[in-house]
């Protein structure tokens, strides 16, 4: 027997109280909706914070990490094509140029200050997108969470020209639904994402797959709603175009050598370097998974019903522009497909939202989206997991062997002139970045000598003679040894394999150049100074 129902004085029965529970207590419920509504929001956001604590530890990319070297350089006087060399047109160097300007001005390093402006970018691109969308209740949940989530997930690739343009066409997508409904868009949002998606895109001429599919599914929406000329009269397509013509009207200008020297090394060494049919590198396995994932994706927008708007067939018509992209380049590399998952999510992520704002009351789509948001953002951070990359590359940097190089050159060679003579990028990006090395070498790697020696011949000598050496092969030829006898560097790290077909024997880099009397003479000053996972490194003495 209950002592609440019994006299405690006579023990006898007394009749229960009804005092009104807390439980029907309107306020009760509101509060504990309240408390929990507030506790998925934060929940929802784990998985982005997760992947910003792997985004700031190292390493860096190492093609960003490179780029942002060659950015640093042409501070200090170095022009760009004339005593540094590479493929990439000059928009993505202008765009490294602030951080290496910030950390040449500030305490920070340089990639301290990279990822600083970076993580900005990414802040700015979210509050566009959130100003641009047009958003139900489950669907604003779901944006809070995806959006910072889709921006990070690229995690080792953070930062890659790839990962770069599918943040940079976010609020461009957001836009383009709007665009399609004519629903008024302040001239400076407008202006703002237009001009972010055609900085993003001119950063390699494969992105432009990516508006072409978008812009053609405006073109045909607006033109089925309101007509051939409202379509062909929208601003947006003819501003991008405007801005790239600008663009690439302005290379030869401020960078003639591009043109006359660097494209020619492109055609003539780069694009066949490495490279495998599109329809090899769409059986490999990080390929084919991201193709089956946007075909499938588009059909499933595709057929989504035209209630739940524009953005998710946006989406999967942006995502397989990235695919495209990431076909003709050829080489199947994980950063190829960052736009691929990051397109993707979203169209995932809105379908969803959208559906729940469209079958619930909007007072239940509001109960249910931060359920939502932490369902899909527990998903998609899970998927982002997949392979060998991210969080793994992290937690097992200091092991590595470009770990282990950082360490050496930190400890062994702080901020000393280093020469490099390695096929890969790799390793040694982002380990020169950390130990705050000079790199003397016009090139990022030796990958024109690859190019050079790609093929055997029967019969042919390892090692050409000087006077039978292309053009390309030449330039490195001298470039090196120039680096050496005039540069002076305090280290030298020599890769034992060079990334060169072991035909006519072993092509040793330093037996190879060796051959040059310039090089041979500055050689005597250096002596062995130990190896570290097939670098060889050798010191300066006096």
């Amino acid at each position: 027997m209950k002592p609440s129902t019994m006299n405690a004085a006579a023990g006898e029965h007394a009749p229960e109280r009804t005092t009104p529970g807390r439980h029907a207590d309107p306020a009760y419920f509101a509060d504990t909706w309240a408390f929990q509504a507030l506790a998925l929001r934060i929940l929802a956001l784990l998985p982005a914070l997760g992947f910003l604590l792997v985004v700031l530890s190292p390493p860096l990319n190492h093609d960003v990490a490179a780029v942002l070297d060659f950015a640093a350089r042409m501070l200090r006087g170095e022009p760009l094509y004339a005593e540094l060399v590479d493929v990439n047109p000059p928009l993505v160097f202008l765009l490294n140029l602030p951080a290496a300007w910030l950390a040449a001005m500030t305490p920070l390093s340089d990639i301290q200050a990279l990822l600083g402006l970076l993580l900005l970018f990414c802040a700015g691109t979210l509050w566009l997108c959130l100003r641009l969308a047009q958003r139900g209740a489950a669907e604003r949940a779901v944006l809070m969470a995806l959006l910072p989530l889709l921006m990070l997930q690229a995690g080792y690739d953070f930062g890659q020209r790839e990962h770069l343009m599918a943040v940079a066409a976010l609020p461009y997508l957001f836009l383009a639904e709007r665009r399609i409904a004519a629903v008024a868009t302040p001239w400076p949002l407008w202006l703002a994402a237009l001009g972010l998606a055609a900085l993003g895109f001119a950063l390699k001429p494969h992105f432009l797959a990516v508006p072409l599919l978008v812009e053609a599914m405006v073109l045909l929406a607006v033109w089925r709603g309101r007509g051939l000329v409202a379509a062909f009269h929208d601003p947006a397509p003819w501003l991008m175009a405007a801005l790239w013509a600008l663009y690439v009207a302005a290379i030869p200008v401020f960078f003639p050598a591009y043109f006359d020297e660097i494209l020619p090394l492109v055609w003539g060494w780069y694009v066949d370097l490495g490279s495998a049919p599109w329809w090899r590198v769409l059986l490999t396995a990080p390929t084919g998974s991201a193709a089956l994932l946007a075909l499938g994706a588009a059909l499933l927008a595709g057929f989504a019903p035209s209630r739940l708007g524009w953005l998710p067939k946006l989406a999967a018509a942006a995502m397989l522009g990235g695919l495209a992209a990431a076909l003709v380049q050829h080489k199947g590399w994980s950063y190829h497909l960052v736009p691929v998952w990051l397109f993707g999510g979203l169209a995932a992520a809105t379908l969803a939202a959208r559906a729940a704002d469209a079958a619930l009351s909007p007072g239940t789509a509001r109960r249910a989206g931060p359920f939502l948001a932490f369902g899909l953002a527990l998903f998609l951070g899970a998927f982002a997991l997949r392979g060998d990359q991210s969080p793994w590359l992290q937690l097992n940097w200091a092991e590595s062997r470009g770990g282990q190089l950082a360490a050496w050159l930190a400890r062994e060679a702080p901020e000393g002139r280093l020469l490099v003579l390695s096929p890969d990028i790799p390793d040694v990006y982002p380990a020169v970045n950390y130990a705050g090395e000079r790199l003397l070498l016009p090139f990022m790697s030796t990958w024109l000598l690859q190019a050079t020696y790609g093929e055997c011949s029967p019969g042919a000598p390892r090692y050409r003679a000087p006077r039978a050496m292309p053009e390309a092969e030449r330039r490195v030829w001298n470039s090196v040894a120039e680096a050496l006898a005039q540069g002076a560097p305090a280290t030298v790290m020599i890769a034992r394999w060079s990334g060169i077909p072991e035909c006519g024997g072993h092509f040793d880099l330093l037996d190879y150049f060796l051959r040059n009397p310039e090089f041979a003479r500055a050689w005597r000053m250096y002596r062995p100074a130990g190896e570290i996972g097939g670098y060889r490194l050798f010191r300066r003495v006096p």
